[in-house]
Order: structure tokens, then C-alpha cells, then sequence
């Protein structure tokens, strides 16, 4: 059986801090640490820097489970009906097809792993985002460019990423 394009054939992957493909989208410094392809497409992880008050619409992936990790920095999270609030240390798992989205919350930017399984996703955001000029949130207004929510409404289809309503309001 042959392996995966990019595929490890089975040696194990290493990132060292700093390392991994950096990109910019919605306002985020989005980190490449584990690239699905060097999985045999079982996972693909992504560490995420995004300022306060950032929030996604509520949306569902089809394709994959999600496990968030705060590292530093706080989150609102609304998985379904329910709402979390995420401390440094604190981690969600959320089960394919299930409703979501998440507001950085407090007046420090949220840095997170994000991990998906199975992976592939990470390829939507390349899509959509744009390669990081340097390892730092890029600069951003408060609201997202059109042209990039353009994007991922006209790619995250493709994904299996539907939006299915507004985002978690402030203060909630």
C-alpha cells in the first residue's frame, strides 16, 4: 500500500516553536503545526493567535470532529445550545456536524491549538487566508474584509463548512 503525498511513512513529525506554515485570515495568525498529508489525512492541528472581541458566524463542519486548547488568553464558545466559557488550560471536544462558534473574549489576544480529525481543513484556511509576513496577528480593523468573507462563504462549501447564523454577540 502506498502512503499519502507528504506522508511521514510512518516516522514520527517535530515542530519546534515557531515552525509551522504561518498564514493570515480573519484578523488571526493561523500556524501550520500538523499538515493532514503528513498524517495519512488523520489529523491536522493549527495554532491560532486572534485578538479580543474576534467572533465566527455560528457554522457546521461536516467532515470533522474539532478539539480546541486554550493557551493563553479567554473564549465564549457556543458548541449546539450550549455556551462555554475557556480559560488558559481549559479544552473543548466538538463531534462532527455539530453547530458552532466561538468569540475571543477579555482585553488579551486567545492563542489556541486547534486540532481537527480527520484532517483537512487546514487546507480551506490557505485558501482563503493569505501566507503571514511575519509571525505576529496582522493588522486588523474590527471587521473582517469583505473580499475574505467573500472567500470563505464562496470556498467553505467545498470543505464541508456551512454558515448557518450570526456570530455569538458581545458580552455574552
Amino acid at each position: 500500500m502506498s502512503e499519502p503525498e507528504g506522508s511521514t511513512n510512518g516516522r514520527a513529525v517535530h515542530r519546534e516553536s515557531g515552525e509551522g506554515d504561518p498564514l493570515w485570515a480573519m484578523g488571526a495568525l493561523m500556524e501550520v503545526k500538523l499538515r493532514s498529508a503528513e498524517t495519512g489525512g488523520a489529523i491536522g492541528a493549527l495554532l491560532v493567535t486572534q485578538p479580543p472581541g474576534i467572533a465566527t458566524p455560528f457554522h457546521v463542519h461536516f467532515r470533522e470532529s474539532e478539539v480546541a486548547y486554550i493557551v493563553e488568553g479567554t473564549m465564549t464558545y457556543r458548541a449546539g445550545d450550549d455556551v462555554f466559557h475557556l480559560e488558559p488550560g481549559g479544552m473543548l471536544f466538538l463531534p462532527q456536524g455539530t453547530p458552532h462558534a466561538f468569540r475571543i473574549t477579555g482585553t488579551s489576544p486567545c492563542k489556541w491549538l486547534g486540532f481537527v480529525l480527520p484532517g483537512g481543513v487546514e487546507h480551506l484556511y490557505q485558501e482563503v487566508g493569505r501566507p503571514a509576513e511575519q509571525r505576529e496577528m496582522p493588522e486588523f480593523s474590527g471587521t473582517p474584509d469583505p473580499a475574505e468573507i467573500a472567500r470563505w462563504n464562496a470556498t467553505g462549501p467545498e470543505y464541508g463548512l456551512e454558515v448557518v447564523g450570526p456570530p455569538i454577540p458581545a458580552g455574552v
